[in-house]
């Protein structure tokens, strides 16, 4: 999602509001941001390999009414400054838009310190909003949500059905009809999701929805619907369970008095054998690949 994320952003620089943009990066986006470059001019920084002074730059521009981009590889983006996003950002509710590409297991063979498995979680902590695209689409109308605090957008890789049109942006969209149950997948793993169960006979699969933020935005009425009515629920998401969307999405239904007759829920279980590989070898392990997603849905 590297190169649609570069166009918004030049749309952006280039509409009304465009001399107010700056871009920071860490040191990052070559053969990608050449264009960002270009277009921003004086105001696109290379902060250099110095990711907490980055976020400070970021919080001072904001604080100066700017509207700031701070850009990094995934891990380098929130955890290598997280004390300065907590203090600079979360307490001060700055509009920083912090980038994180390569969100999950993307950075594959690079191992796990350049694996992004708890960025959603961490980042909710300290009262940042968490932004996953499902697809490129997506980008540009997130980054015209304008939120009112710090948000992290999580790049990833649209891996909808090939020549299908994603449907128009929402938290939460239903992108494949399904009679057995619901599926709720965390950004792009709702276009792998839709991907590997499109073959399958509608009444044989459950409904594929698309979750795009955290915190939840409230839960769709249909959505809620098959819950009440005991149908099963299945949730994928290349991130931890620990405070991703399988715990926030329990969390919401318990408080609404509901809860799915089954749950099946596939997250990031790490390194399960030791090794490290490509963001497919990794996603097999944790079951989050499409035969795995196949598999859970057609098991009773």
């Amino acid at each position: 999602m590297r190169k649609p994320f570069a166009d918004a952003v030049i749309t952006e620089a280039n509409g009304p509001a465009g001399q107010s943009c700056y871009f920071l990066t860490g040191d990052l986006g070559f053969m990608a941001l050449e264009g960002v470059r270009e277009a921003l001019g004086e105001r696109f920084v290379n902060c250099g390999v110095a990711e907490q002074n980055m976020i400070g730059v970021a919080a001072g521009l904001a604080r100066e009414g700017m509207r700031v981009f701070a850009y990094s590889i995934a891990p380098f983006c929130y955890a290598r400054p997280f004390e300065q996003i907590r203090n600079d950002l979360g307490f001060t509710r700055l509009p920083v838009c912090l980038v994180g590409n390569g969100g999950g297991y993307a950075y594959g063979h690079n191992g796990p310190t350049h694996h992004a498995l708890e960025d959603c979680a961490a980042m909710n902590a300290v009262r940042v909003r968490v932004l996953v695209p499902a697809f490129d689409a997506d980008i540009l109308p997130l980054l015209r949500l304008r939120h009112p605090g710090p948000t992290y957008l999580r790049l990833g890789l649209d891996a909808r059905p090939k020549d299908v049109p994603a449907p128009e942006y929402a938290p939460w969209r239903c992108v494949l009809c399904g009679r057995r149950g619901v599926l709720a997948a965390l950004g792009p793993l709702a276009g792998l999701a839709w991907d590997a169960l499109a073959a399958v006979p509608e009444s044989a699969r459950p409904a594929v929805w698309a979750v795009t933020e955290l915190p939840l935005a409230p839960l769709p009425e249909a959505f809620c619907r098959a819950i009440a009515a005991g149908e099963p629920l299945f949730v994928f998401e290349e991130h931890v369970r620990q405070g991703g969307l399988g715990m926030q999405l329990l969390y919401e239904l318990t408080r609404l008095g509901l809860a799915p007759g089954r749950l099946v829920h596939h997250y990031a279980l790490g390194y399960p054998s030791g090794r490290y590989g490509s963001q497919a070898f990794h996603r097999k392990e944790c079951g989050l690949d499409a035969d795995a997603i196949r598999a859970a849905c057609s098991s009773r």
